[in-house]
C-alpha cells in the first residue's frame, strides 16, 4: 500500500489473529483527514483489536495499514506524538495527582499549549489536585480524555470514550469533538451504542464479528431506516386506507387496530420511500397521523442478530503483546 493516500487510516485486508480465533478478518478501511468517523459493534466485534493496531501495541497477522502516511511499526514514537489515544480499558491506579500525571504524558507526547489542560479539567469537571486513583471511575474517564486532547494531536483515537460520564460531561465531549474538527483533527472513534456516535461523526462502519457489515454516512443511514407510522382513518375509510398502504413500496407489516370511537388506527414500518407514503396518505381523508424519527439503533440491531452480548475481545492476549 503506498504512504500517500491522502487518508487519516487506510487498511487493506487488515487480519489479527489469536491462536484459532480471528479478531478481524481482511478489513478496508478508509478515514479521511480531518473527518469524524464512528465504528459500531457489541462487544467482541473487533473495535479495540483495530485501534491497537494502529497505535502498534499489538501488530497485524496479514494486511497493510498506514497511519498519518507511515505504517506503524515504522513510525514508531514519532508517530505515536502524533496521535491521542484514549483506551477502551482505562487503568488509573497511580498515587501522583491528576496534574502530574498529566505533566508525565505531555512530556511524553509532545508540546502542549500553555493553559490547555487547565481549560480541558474546567470544561470536564476534574479536580487535578487529588490524587488520580482515588478518583470516581467517570473523573478517571475525564483525566484520560484530557491526557488525549491536551497536546492537540493530528489524530484522535478513542475506544468508547463515554465510558462513566454523565449527560453533561457528554454534551461538553461532543462539543470538543467538533472543536476538533473544526480545527482540522482528524477523530476516530468507537462505540456500542450508536445514539453517542450518530450525534458527532458524519460516517460509521458497523462491525460485527470482525467484519465490517455495513459502512455509510450517518446521513444515509437515517434515509434508509425504518421509521414506525401511524394513520388514523374513519371506520368507513379503513378499508379503503388499507388497501391504499398496502399497495405502496417500502411499507410493511400493516395492522389495523380500534382507536376509539368511530376511527381505526394503521401501523406500519416505512423505509426510505418517504415521498410515495406522503403523497398516498394525502389522497386519504386522515383524521391523525404518526411518523417516527427514523430508528437507526433498530437498524443497526438487525445487523447484529442476536450476537449483541458477545464476549469481550481477546485483550489480555493484546496486554501480552504490549510488553513485547
Amino acid at each position: 500500500m503506498t504512504t500517500d493516500t491522502g487518508a487519516a487510516v487506510s487498511t487493506r485486508g487488515l487480519t489479527k489473529r489469536y491462536g484459532a480465533t480471528t479478531a478481524l478478518h481482511g478489513l478496508d478501511l478508509d478515514i479521511p483527514r480531518g473527518s469524524v468517523f464512528g465504528m459500531i459493534g457489541p462487544n467482541g466485534a473487533g473495535k479495540t483489536t483495530t485501534m491497537r493496531l494502529l497505535l502498534d501495541i499489538i501488530r497485524p497477522t496479514a494486511g497493510e495499514l498506514v497511519v498519518l502516511g507511515r505504517p506503524p511499526r515504522e513510525g514508531g514514537a514519532e508517530l505515536r506524538r502524533r496521535i491521542g489515544y484514549l483506551p477502551g480499558e482505562l487503568h488509573l491506579g497511580t498515587r501522583v495527582k491528576g496534574r502530574e500525571f498529566l505533566a508525565h504524558y505531555a512530556e511524553i507526547s509532545g508540546p502542549v499549549r500553555k493553559g490547555a489542560v487547565d481549560d480541558l479539567a474546567d470544561r470536564l469537571g476534574v479536580d487535578l489536585g487529588r490524587p488520580v486513583r482515588s478518583l470516581s471511575k467517570g473523573n478517571k474517564q475525564k483525566v484520560g480524555l484530557i491526557q488525549a486532547f491536551m497536546h492537540e494531536p493530528e489524530l484522535l483515537v478513542l475506544d468508547e470514550p463515554t465510558s462513566g460520564l454523565d449527560p453533561l460531561v457528554q454534551q461538553e465531549f461532543h462539543a470538543m469533538l467538533h472543536e476538533a474538527k473544526a480545527k482540522g483533527q482528524t477523530v476516530f472513534l468507537s462505540s456500542h451504542v450508536l445514539s453517542e456516535v450518530q450525534q458527532t461523526a458524519l460516517e460509521i462502519a458497523i462491525l460485527k464479528e470482525g467484519r465490517i457489515v455495513e459502512q455509510s454516512t450517518v446521513a444515509a443511514l437515517r434515509e434508509n431506516a425504518v421509521r414506525h407510522v401511524k394513520v388514523v382513518v374513519a371506520e368507513t375509510d379503513a378499508a379503503d386506507a388499507r388497501a391504499t398502504l398496502d399497495s405502496l413500496p417500502g411499507v410493511a407489516g400493516l395492522a389495523a387496530a380500534p382507536n376509539g370511537p368511530g376511527t381505526v388506527a394503521l401501523s406500519a414500518t416505512l423505509d426510505a420511500h418517504v415521498d410515495a407514503f406522503v403523497k398516498a396518505v394525502a389522497r386519504l381523508d386522515v383524521i391523525d397521523l404518526t411518523m417516527e424519527e427514523p430508528d437507526l439503533e433498530e437498524m443497526v440491531l438487525a445487523y447484529y442478530g442476536t450476537d449483541v452480548s458477545s464476549t469481550a475481545e481477546p485483550v489480555e492476549a493484546d496486554r501480552k503483546a504490549a510488553k513485547r
